[in-house]
């Protein structure tokens, strides 16, 4: 998808059309924390990129619409978006909420053509969405991966088996997955600043420099790249995280922070039908020493109280009065497996059931009215 959380703004409100949108933390004139989570291309043009430090975006263009993330409009676009490349092929990788792989081998000859089925998935995303995607078709998925990015937005790059090489060869070495900051400054230490140069090189001498990372350089240079899409598996944890505006010692903030989040984990696991044993709390301080505690606990359970009692649990093992949080973090694995039950009530003690529904009603009314509707205090 093309600028996904600013396209969805955008498409929500129309007087951002045109206009450099940044989606992010809250940039309090250049003093705020956090970082840009997505821009618009027009925002792109100021140098500012996603994962950028929200106050050097605010440097680089204060002018532009600075917007908090609205996740669970994102969600919802994803949902259908996905739900829509369904509908062309069963073999789809997900690779974040709005990206993924897909193997159209088996059904291309559904829709009149290879290129003609990636038309057809751009054009009923548009129609459904009114967002834009950028496709790209090859015989590897490295290749499709680089292709998708080269004509953004709304974009659609062709590559054929028999031009995969003359594609690849004058694009800059650090298109290749795997080549990072260290890796690309290396590599270009060593004169190779194409996929081509890279291509040259003989794969041992690659593999002295790089070990067995160099090796499979070398492979995706040269059009090699034997993976193939692999559908989602299933769903291992739930998590959800909170960034203080501020470092904090102060408990109460704490709290207040760990009910929120195991509200909106709780939440989530009911809206996949998920229960879990294993509680874990994360905990990142103001020097980015990041601390995991967990707890696994007789029964599974996605109750909002039985997750932020036993994260409780583990903060208190802190010395919270030596350390600055800047994150907390809840996270809930280790689910039961549930398709035996026919009943979603099944297994569960009356005054449990009583539970399950009161907290089934709850997120009904959140869902209606937002989720400032029902709150908790810690």
């Amino acid at each position: 998808m093309d600028a996904f959380f600013a396209s969805v703004e955008e498409r929500d409100n129309p007087s951002y059309k045109g206009k450099p949108v940044i989606v992010g933390s809250d940039p309090k004139e250049g003093k705020g924390r956090g970082v840009v989570a997505a821009c618009s291309y027009e925002a792109r043009k100021f140098g500012i990129h996603s994962a950028m430090p929200i106050s050097i975006a605010y440097r680089k263009c204060p002018k532009a619409v600075f917007l908090r993330p609205d996740f669970s409009r994102y969600s919802e676009a994803s949902h259908k978006v996905f739900s829509i490349l369904e509908s062309f092929t069963p073999d789809i990788e997900p690779i974040s909420i709005d990206e993924a792989f897909l193997d159209i081998t088996g059904s291309w000859h559904l829709f009149g053509s290879p290129v003609e089925t990636c038309r057809k998935i751009k054009k009923a995303i548009k129609k459904r969405t009114s967002l834009t995607a950028s496709v790209g078709m090859a015989p590897n998925m490295m290749t499709a991966k680089i292709a998708s990015d080269l004509k953004k937005p709304d974009g659609l790059v062709v590559v054929k088996e028999e031009d995969l090489l003359k594609f690849l060869k004058p694009l800059p070495v650090g298109r290749l997955w795997g080549v990072g900051k260290k890796t690309l400054s290396h590599l270009k230490e060593m004169g190779i600043n194409t996929i081509g140069d890279l291509a040259s090189k003989e794969e041992e001498d690659l593999y002295a420099s790089f070990g067995e990372n160099g090796r499979h350089m070398w492979e995706l240079a040269n059009g090699i790249d034997p993976r193939h899409v692999e559908a989602l598996e299933e769903v291992k944890s739930v998590s959800n995280e909170h960034t203080f505006d501020e470092d904090t010692r102060d408990k109460a903030s704490m709290l207040d922070a760990l009910m929120y989040l195991s509200e909106k984990v709780s939440r989530r696991l009911r809206a996949q039908d998920l229960k879990g044993r294993t509680i874990t709390l994360k905990i990142r301080s103001s020097e980015f020493k990041t601390y995991t505690r967990s707890i696994t606990i007789d029964f599974p359970t996605n109750f909002v109280d039985v997750i932020y009692e036993n994260v409780i649990k583990k903060l208190e093992e802190f010395r919270l009065g030596k350390i600055s949080v800047r994150l907390l973090g809840v996270k809930v694995s280790n689910f039961t497996d549930t398709s035996f039950q026919n009943d979603l009530f099944e297994g569960l003690q009356e005054k449990d059931i009583k539970k399950e529904r009161l907290h089934r009603s709850l997120d009904r009314i959140i869902e209606k009215f937002g989720p400032h509707a029902v709150r908790r205090r810690g």
